[in-house]
């Protein structure tokens, strides 16, 4: 094995990018693989979630190749390569990390984190919000926006404050009359309902997939069933499709199981 495998990677970039290389390689900008790159990050995600070591490897090939394509593309540009990718992420780690490479006495992750902030400071972060990318899926960026607020104080007490909080918030929601007045407060609720995922220690993004996925198996179940039974949507009445529902809860647990 190679011991800088990752060069052959930035070689084979290179070739496809060059006069004689793919056509569509070279049409690429850096707009234009903004959609790969997230696809590629989520399959990693599905990949984890399956437990799938050799998937994961592969769609981690995936995600390292668009860090090639961006940079090969920098490159092109004369703005960075590969390498200033690599040394300025490397640097940024050991600048961050100065209770392992350095003299700072750090033992527990949450002594980290109380530091984190300042770490970033001195990079010439100036605001605490600062840097949480507004791509990111709503739940996710909830999530963060209230994680880093609650590091530096602002933040409920305990659980009670935000399970209050999401009830405020369906009371104004009940009482809103004018549509855009009716989506901010279904915003606010949903912003809310993550503030107490984020208490309980439950990663909102992560448990909305997984309802998500529930649901879907048990309308496959239900779907079947009607196919079994020859008949159509149309056909039933709402009162027989919540039957076959709390059929599909009780069979899709025992799956699970």
């Amino acid at each position: 094995m190679s011991k800088y495998p990752l060069d052959r990677l930035v070689e084979i970039m290179d070739k496809l990018l060059s006069p004689d290389g793919c056509p569509w390689d070279r049409e690429q900008t850096h707009a234009s693989l903004t959609r790969y790159l997230i696809e590629e990050a989520y399959e990693v995600v599905d990949a984890v979630w399956a437990n799938d070591m050799e998937k994961l490897k592969e769609e981690l090939g995936d995600v390292l190749l668009q860090v090639v394509f961006h940079s090969a593309l920098a490159k092109r540009e004369q703005a960075f390569d590969i390498n200033d990718v690599i040394e300025g992420v490397s640097e940024k780690m050991i600048r961050r990390h100065p209770h392992v490479f350095g003299s700072l006495a750090l033992s527990t992750s949450s002594e980290v984190l109380d530091r984190w902030e300042g770490f970033k400071e001195k990079e010439g972060k100036k605001r605490v919000l600062e840097g949480i990318p507004k791509s990111l899926p709503a739940l996710m960026r909830a999530e963060k926006l209230q994680a880093k607020a609650a590091r530096v104080g602002f933040d409920w007490p305990d659980v009670e404050g935000a399970l209050e909080k999401v009830a405020e918030e369906i009371r104004e929601l009940a009482e809103a009359k004018r549509p855009e007045s009716v989506a901010s407060e279904m915003g606010d609720i949903l912003f809310a309902v993550v503030n107490v995922a984020r208490f309980l220690g439950v990663d909102p993004e992560e448990a909305l997939q997984k309802t998500n996925d529930k649901f879907e198996k048990r309308f496959n179940y239900i779907e079947d069933q009607l196919r079994r039974q020859g008949k159509t949507w149309g056909e039933m009445s709402l009162e027989e499709l919540d039957q076959l529902w709390e059929k599909a809860k009780h069979q899709v647990f025992e799956e699970e199981v």
